[in-house]
């Protein structure tokens, strides 16, 4: 659906984006982070193809947003970061002239209809945009991306600002619409990211950090695999039992937590899974589990540390040759 390839732009002798490839499946909604200034919104700016790229191309379906300008942009629903409302219009206006601006085919009030209908702003249609609340005002905005029925919806931080209540409603318009549509979601809330999207791409000064699936990533880029386990039971027995399991490379107890409740410390393969192994083990062996948790990194370690000065020196020094492993430990094994 999405092809960015080798894109780099410049302004002046500041290097904004620097040789960013990714594709984006049709049907998926990705998580583009990054901290501020690192590129994110003039990449989507990029491909929505409201900036040129100084090299490199963005194809859309095919298209190539230089070639094709406006075939790329009836495919795309884009809401930058402040939303491009009108604010002395209602909302059926405003929905009315977008729909005349993006000069689109379709049954007007049947659409405009269709599109209040899935983002809910059906009580506030003929109400002043400036009137709404931030809320709704956001609503607003997804429904003008949404006018022409594009494929693609790129959103940048929909949710700044809102209270908890709404980033949730948002959140859940996001889910329903990743439904019919590839998304590209931005944002700082890292919970929001990996609560609705699939995939995860961290750009940081301009260069690509990390792309990954958002359920594996954060193990993919550990180095150290680890499973902390409580559990009640004889701390030796427990020890050389669990040792015994496959792919378990070291077990270490780290003590008496509670009475007669040891900590064990598992620590496994990095491509295999031995929680229903030990599960089995500690049943079979009438050993109560108190708890187990993974070691591996959260979402918002992984963002921490790819994005600290340090990781973004070492990615320009040894750029392409180090790999996502490497980056994430700040180079130290060099």
């Amino acid at each position: 659906m999405i092809e960015v390839r080798n894109l780099t732009k410049r302004y002046g002798t500041n290097l904004a984006v620097d040789r960013v490839s990714f594709t984006v499946e049709e049907g998926t909604i990705v998580g583009f982070l990054g901290p501020n200034g690192a590129g994110k919104s003039t990449t989507m700016n990029i491909i929505t193809g409201y900036l040129s790229a100084t090299s490199g191309e963005v194809l859309v379906s095919g298209k190539n947003t230089l070639d094709e300008p406006l075939e790329v942009k009836k495919l795309i629903g884009y809401l930058p970061e402040q939303p491009p409302l009108y604010m002395d219009m209602t909302v059926k206006e405003y929905l009315n002239f977008m729909y005349d601006l993006k000069k689109v085919k379709l049954p007007r009030e049947k659409h405009l209809q269709e599109i209040c209908q899935l983002v809910r702003i059906e009580e506030v249609y003929n109400r002043l945009v400036g009137n709404l609340s931030k809320g709704y005002k956001q609503r607003v905005g997804i429904a003008q991306a949404l006018v022409g029925n594009p494929p693609v919806l790129i959103l940048d931080e929909p949710t700044v600002g809102l209270d908890p209540k709404q980033i949730i409603e948002i959140r859940d318009l996001i889910k329903r619409l990743g439904k019919n549509h590839t998304v590209i979601l931005s944002s700082h809330i890292l919970p929001e990211v990996q609560a609705v999207c699939e995939r995860i791409i961290v750009i940081n000064n301009g260069r690509l950090v990390a792309d990954g699936a958002t359920d594996t990533l954060s193990h993919d880029l550990s180095k150290d695999h680890r499973l902390l386990l409580r559990a009640e039971g004889p701390e030796r027995e427990m020890v050389h039992a669990i040792r015994a399991l496959p792919r378990v490379q070291e077990v270490i107890s780290l003590g008496e937590k509670e009475p007669g409740v040891f900590e064990i410390s598992i620590e496994t393969d990095p491509n295999s899974d031995p929680r229903r192994d030990l599960f089995a083990l500690m049943t079979r062996r009438g050993w109560p589990m108190m708890a187990l948790k993974s070691m591996d990194l959260t979402l918002e370690d992984l963002f921490l540390q790819l994005t600290t000065s340090d990781n973004a020196a070492v990615a320009e020094e040894y750029g392409d040759e180090m790999d996502h492993a490497e980056l994430l430990q700040g180079g130290k094994d060099r």
